[in-house]
């Protein structure tokens, strides 16, 4: 069952944030990880929530989406998201 990574990520220091996409993005392909929405305009339909950048990742299966998350190589771009963003991330499981 396919599953997807979604995050919401504030970004606070720009310069910083653009370090973690270069670092970060191969390393999705690399645990067969496609990105499904990235930074697109969002439109709230109902309640409070006010996401900021939205991104979509989808897996081939949450045990792959927990791999990519968990990797050597993740966890070094990890380091440079928390240091430039405030994120929530969520693992949905889908269809």
């Amino acid at each position: 069952m396919a599953a997807y990574v979604i995050l919401d990520v504030t970004v606070n220091d720009q310069a910083g944030y653009e370090e973690y996409k270069k670092l970060g993005a191969p390393t999705i392909a690399a645990y067969g990880g496609r990105p499904i929405a990235r930074g697109g305009k969002t439109e709230v339909l109902e309640g409070e929530w006010r996401p900021r950048r939205m991104i979509m990742i989808e897996f081939k299966d949450a045990e792959a989406a927990k791999r990519w998350w968990g990797s050597p190589e993740y966890s070094e771009a990890k380091k440079l998201r928390h240091a430039s963003a405030v994120t929530n991330a969520v693992l949905l499981e889908g269809f």
